[in-house]
């Protein structure tokens, strides 16, 4: 006869599952499958089961390996850090840094070695340079994080790429407009970036930790992060009809960030209201986004 201690979940493997769930952010999920899914629409992409692992893959298993890795080797500083355990990530159990690569590297093999067979060698080589840029970010002896600008850079990397993936998987072209969307994404990931760093400014350089914010200081970060959100704006302009209505969202991020143009290195976690109203405005900016791909669609 079975007993309830044989069937109910194992502690150990309770806490690891909270743990893997947690440190990939589902909040965030979206932000990289969905880039895939509609990139892959619109290049006209017909293979829909490959569309389906594809985007299952940038869902969660990309997220895991881009912030699993982020949180173990971030685990000194993320004790220090007051934002840590909400939306805005967990302090990592030490006792699951281990398990966390392990299970990083295993749940993306399966899709990478189905995604490089089905693609090509133009697709193979994105899908190389996106995950390259998910462990440069963090792991030791790279840590791009650290290095002021190509923190910004690799950051909007790991957003972009799906996207550029998408395109180069349905062996879709490169026009203007394709162009011109991908680098206004890729302006306004560098400045997300960016503005997110500002709020750690102090609690960064107390513990010696560099980034593009620590370097420019509180102030010019913002207005830098204005900057790519209007330089986003400007590139939509290239987009053709109706894309460039897709101009107005880099708009309303720049509107969101500029009362924080004028903060100082001394009271820079005041921009983490800033940065907690991003995490909405995704989710605006998501929904204005899926309007227009389904226009664009519904035209051809």
């Amino acid at each position: 006869m079975t007993s309830r201690d044989d069937v109910a979940p194992h502690p150990e493997r309770t806490s690891l599952l909270r743990g893997l769930v947690g440190t990939s952010r589902p909040l965030s999920w979206i932000n990289t499958a969905y880039p895939f899914a509609a990139a892959y629409l619109l290049a006209g992409g017909d293979r829909w089961w490959l569309m389906a692992v594809a985007t299952v893959f940038f869902l969660v298993p990309y997220n895991l390996a881009m912030y699993g890795i982020n949180d173990v080797f971030d685990y000194e500083s993320d004790l220090a850090n007051p934002r840590k355990g909400g939306v805005e990530g967990i302090v990592l159990d030490r006792r699951l840094h281990r398990a966390t690569l392990w299970a990083s590297a295993l749940t993306c093999l399966p899709f990478v070695v189905v995604l490089v067979a089905a693609g090509t060698l133009a697709s193979t080589s994105v899908l190389a340079v996106s995950l390259f840029a998910v462990v440069a970010y963090s792991a030791r002896g790279l840590r791009f994080k650290e290095k002021p600008v190509l923190d910004s850079l690799t950051s909007s990397t790991h957003f972009v790429s799906p996207a550029v993936f998408a395109v180069t998987l349905t062996g879709g072209e490169f026009t203007g407009p394709v162009v011109a969307v991908l680098a206004a994404f890729f302006a306004w990931g560098a400045a997300s970036q960016a503005f997110g760093a500002v709020q750690d400014v102090r609690a960064d350089r107390s513990a010696g930790i560099a980034s593009i914010a620590t370097v420019l200081g509180a102030r010019r970060t913002v207005q830098l992060a204005i900057g790519g959100y209007l330089l986003a704006a400007v590139l939509m302009l290239g987009a053709g009809w109706p894309g460039v209505l897709g101009g107005v969202i880099p708009l309303g991020y720049a509107v969101s960030v500029a009362p924080f143009r004028s903060i100082t290195d001394e009271d820079c976690e005041r921009a983490n209201a800033g940065w907690r109203r991003f995490l909405w405005l995704n989710m605006v900016a998501g929904f204005l986004i899926t309007q227009l791909v389904i226009i664009i669609l519904l035209q051809r």
